[in-house]
C-alpha cells in the first residue's frame, strides 16, 4: 500500500489492519494438517480457504474466493442479519464446517452452497442460492442448511434435498439462532448434528409475541421499510424450544423447563446434548443432559448468582472420555472444573473453554488482566501454551493448538502451531503495517487499581505545554480496552498525534478481573462506570503534569458513546465536551438479555431504568455534545439519539446531531467518509476544548 495513504484511510481498508490475518483454524484428526481461512492481502476482504501441510510446512489455496466469485456478493437477509451480530466485516468464505474426518467441507459464498473434497480440492455446488450456515454430518454423507428460515437436509449420494420439518408460519424459525442468543449470548448456530450423523438437535423459535420495530432509510424514502423482532427490555422474548430430528423422519421435542434462555448447546461422542439455560432474570445457570430417546432433561450442575451468573464461552462440554467440563466461580475466580474438580487455581480467570477432548484447552488472566493466555490441562495440571506477553488466541485442541498472538512489538498476529506444546510450523499473516507506534505509557491508577493506558504525540516533549485530554473508552461490560495488543492503541495514537493526551481506561464491569470487580455494576451502570472514568483521569493528571484539566474531552461509540454523553450530563466540572456515538440513551429501548441482567426489568425497576437514563437528564447539559447515530443500526437504534435530541431541545440546551444514512451499528463506510467522520470529530473537540478555554479565561 503506497506510503501517501492516509493512516484513516489504510484503516478503513484494511478493516482495522485485521484483513490478511488467518483465522477460524480446523486441526485433522490425524494431527497433520490445518485448515484455515484468510484473504490473499492485508486490503482484500475476500477470505479463501487454505491447507498447512504440518509435515512439509507448505500451504496451499484450497478454495479460491476470487475466482469463485469475482464480483460482489449478494447476501441472503438472514446472512447479513448473522454477519451483523458476529461483527464480521470480511468477504468470501467467512465460515466453513468439516466432516469428523477431514474428508469434505462445505460452506457458503453470495449465498450458494458448496462443497470441496479435501483430498482432491475438487469444488461442487450443490445450491445456488439463500444458503444459510451448512454443515455436514460427522460421516460426511448428508449436509444440513437452512434456507428461507428453515432448516433442509441433502443427502450427497443421491442428492436429495429436503425440508427437516415442515411447519408453515411467517415468525418460525427452524436451525437459527434468534438475535438475542446471537448477539448477547455469543451462539450462533441453531442446529447441532449428533455425532453418529444420523439425527439433529434442532432449534425452533417462534417470534410471534416480540414487538416489531421499523428501520426506515429517510435519505431513500423510495425504498422500503425494514421490519424486525426486536425483544426490548421488559417486552417478550422469542420463544425457543429444541427437537431432536432423525434422518428418518422420527422427531422427539426436548423438555421444555422454566427457562428463558438456552444458551449452549454442546453435542460430542463424549456424552448426549448438554444444555446450558437460564431464567429470565439470569440468577441461575442449569447445565442438563438430553436423553435423546424421549427429550427427558437431567439436572447436572446449577449455578446462583445474586446478580447474574455469567455465561462462559465453551462451557459446558463433555471430554473424550465423558468427563463434564464447565467454569464456575469459586473464591472470587472464574475456575475451570472437570467432574466438578477445580483444576485451575484461585486467581487465574478464566476467560473461555477453546476445546475439550482428552485434555481441555482454555484461555486464562492471570494477576495481568491487561493479558490473555492459552493453556491445557494435563497429568501435571495446568500448562501455560503461550510464553509471550500478550493476548493470545487459542484454537485447535490441547495436543495440536494453533496461537494467534498479538503483542506490543508487532502489528498483526504472529500465528504458530504447537504440536505438544512445542512449535512446529508459522502460518503467514498478510496484515498491512499502520506505519504508527504507540506512544504509550501504561498506568494503574487510583484506589481501584484502574488499568489504563495514556498515549502522547509522536515525539511530544514536556517544554511544548500542556495538552488537551481527550479519554477513549469503552467503559462498559463485556469488553476491554486496555490490552497488551499494539492493534488495541492505533486509533488512540492517531488521536494523539493530531494534540491530544488520550487516556484509555478500563473500570468496574469490564472483564479479567474476577466476578465481584464485573458485578459491581449491578443497578448502577451510570454512576459506577462514569465514577470510574473521572478517577482514572484525575489520576493519571497528578502523575503527568502534561495533561491539561481546563480541556477535557471524551469520545466513544455504543457503550462508550452512553459514557461520553453521560459524561458531560452529569460532570460539567470534569468534562467539557463529548462526542456519544450511537448512544444507548433510554435502556427500556435496548434488548432484554443484556439490559435486564443490569437493570432487572422496567416494570419492577424503574427507578433504576431513571437513574441510568441519559434523557431524564438532558435538562443538565451545560457542555458541547456531538451525537453521532447511523440510521440503520437495528442494535442500537437511532431512536435512542432522536428521543435525547428531543429532550435536550425541549429543554433548550444546544447540541449537535450527525445522522449516518445507511449506516448500521459497524458503520461501515468508504474510506473516504471514515477519515472523514473522524477529522470530522477531531476538529470538533479541538473547537469546543478551545471555546471553552477562552470562554473560562474570560471568566476568570
Amino acid at each position: 500500500m503506497s506510503d501517501d495513504v492516509s493512516f484513516l484511510r489504510k484503516q478503513a481498508r484494511t478493516q482495522r489492519f485485521t484483513l490478511g490475518a488467518p483465522k477460524e483454524f480446523r486441526i485433522s484428526p490425524d494431527g497433520g494438517r490445518v485448515l484455515f481461512l484468510r484473504a490473499e492481502s492485508g486490503v482484500d476482504r475476500r477470505n479463501s480457504l487454505w491447507n498447512l501441510d504440518l509435515g512439509t510446512g507448505t500451504e496451499t489455496k484450497v478454495v479460491d474466493a476470487a475466482q469463485l466469485l469475482p464480483g460482489e456478493e449478494d447476501l441472503p437477509p438472514e446472512e447479513r442479519a448473522r454477519r451483523e451480530r458476529s461483527r464480521e466485516t470480511s468477504g468470501g468464505v467467512v465460515g466453513y464446517a468439516v466432516d469428523a474426518a477431514f474428508r469434505l467441507a462445505t460452506f457458503s459464498l453470495s449465498g450458494k452452497l458448496y462443497t470441496v473434497d479435501l483430498g482432491s480440492g475438487e469444488i461442487t455446488t450443490l445450491v445456488d442460492t439463500a444458503v444459510i450456515d451448512p454443515r455436514p454430518n460427522p460421516a460426511g454423507t448428508h449436509v444440513a442448511y437452512v434456507r428461507d428460515r428453515r432448516l433442509r437436509v441433502l443427502e450427497l449420494a443421491t442428492g436429495e434435498d429436503r425440508l427437516l420439518v415442515d411447519e408453515p408460519g411467517e415468525h418460525l424459525a427452524w436451525g437459527l439462532a434468534e438475535f438475542i442468543a446471537a448477539e448477547e449470548m455469543g451462539r450462533a448456530r441453531g442446529y447441532w448434528w449428533s455425532p453418529e450423523g444420523d439425527r439433529l438437535l434442532v432449534e425452533r423459535f417462534d417470534g410471534a409475541s416480540v414487538p416489531r420495530w421499523n428501520i426506515a432509510d429517510p435519505a431513500h424514502p423510495e425504498a422500503g421499510v425494514h421490519t424486525v423482532a426486536y425483544p426490548a427490555a421488559g417486552s417478550a422474548n422469542v420463544d425457543v424450544s429444541l427437537s431432536i430430528i432423525g434422518l428418518d423422519g422420527s422427531r422427539v421435542d426436548v423438555e421444555r423447563g422454566d427457562w428463558e434462555y438456552l444458551a449452549s448447546v454442546h453435542w460430542s461422542a463424549g456424552g448426549p446434548p448438554l444444555l446450558a439455560v437460564q431464567p429470565r432474570d439470569q440468577r441461575r445457570l442449569e447445565i442438563r443432559s438430553v436423553d435423546v430417546r424421549d427429550g427427558s432433561t437431567f439436572l447436572l450442575h446449577a449455578e446462583t448468582d445474586e446478580h447474574w451468573v455469567e455465561l462462559i464461552p465453551g462451557s459446558p462440554a463433555w471430554t473424550a472420555d465423558g468427563k463434564l467440563v464447565r467454569v464456575g466461580v469459586s473464591e472470587d475466580t472464574y475456575r475451570l472444573f472437570v467432574d466438578n474438580r477445580p483444576v485451575t487455581e484461585a486467581g487465574l480467570q478464566v476467560r473461555s473453554v477453546l476445546h475439550a477432548g482428552d485434555e481441555v484447552l482454555f484461555s486464562a488472566s492471570a494477576e495481568d488482566p491487561t493479558q490473555i493466555h492459552v493453556y491445557r490441562t494435563g497429568g501435571d495440571g495446568v500448562q501455560r501454551l503461550s510464553l509471550s506477553d500478550g493476548v493470545h488466541i487459542g484454537a485447535g485442541s490441547a495436543a495440536v493448538t494453533v496461537l494467534s498472538s498479538w503483542s506490543l512489538e508487532h502489528s498483526g498476529p504472529e500465528v504458530t502451531v504447537l504440536a505438544d506444546a512445542k512449535p512446529v510450523a508459522k502460518v503467514v499473516s498478510s496484515t498491512v503495517d499502520p506505519g504508527l507506534e504507540p506512544n504509550l505509557t501504561w498506568l494503574t491508577l487510583g484506589e481501584r487499581g484502574l488499568r489504563a493506558a495514556l498515549l502522547l504525540p509522536t515525539g511530544y516533549r514536556p517544554e511544548q505545554g500542556k495538552l488537551p485530554v481527550l479519554l477513549d473508552p469503552y467503559g462498559g461490560p463485556h469488553a476491554q480496552r486496555v490490552l497488551q495488543s499494539r492493534n488495541a492503541f492505533l486509533n488512540p495514537q492517531w488521536l494523539a498525534d493530531q494534540g491530544f493526551a488520550v487516556l484509555v481506561a478500563d473500570g468496574r464491569g469490564t472483564p479479567g478481573r474476577g466476578p465481584a470487580w464485573e458485578k459491581e455494576i449491578s443497578r448502577e451502570l451510570a454512576e459506577v462506570t462514569l465514577a470510574d472514568q473521572v478517577d482514572a483521569l484525575l489520576a493519571a493528571a497528578a502523575e503527568h503534569p502534561a495533561l491539561d484539566l481546563g480541556r477535557v474531552g471524551i469520545r466513544g461509540w455504543s457503550y462508550g458513546g452512553y459514557l461520553s454523553a453521560l459524561a458531560v450530563l452529569r460532570r460539567p466540572d470534569v468534562f467539557h465536551a463529548a462526542v456519544a456515538g450511537a448512544p444507548v440513551t433510554d435502556w427500556s429501548l435496548y434488548d432484554t438479555h443484556y439490559t435486564e441482567r443490569y437493570l432487572g426489568t422496567p416494570q419492577a425497576e424503574a427507578d433504576c431504568y431513571e437513574r441510568n437514563s441519559l434523557i431524564a437528564g438532558a435538562g443538565n447539559l451545560r457542555r458541547a455534545l456531538l451525537l453521532v447515530h447511523g440510521l440503520a443500526d437495528d442494535n442500537v437504534f437511532v431512536a435512542h439519539t432522536l428521543r435525547l435530541s428531543s429532550a435536550l431541545l425541549a429543554a433548550g440546551r444546544a447540541h449537535t446531531f450527525l445522522p449516518l444514512a445507511g449506516a448500521t451499528h459497524m458503520t461501515p463506510q468508504t474510506e473516504t467518509v471514515a477519515e472523514n467522520l473522524l477529522r470530522l470529530q477531531v476538529d470538533w473537540l479541538h473547537r469546543e476544548l478551545e471555546a471553552h478555554r477562552t470562554t473560562e479565561g474570560k471568566t476568570a
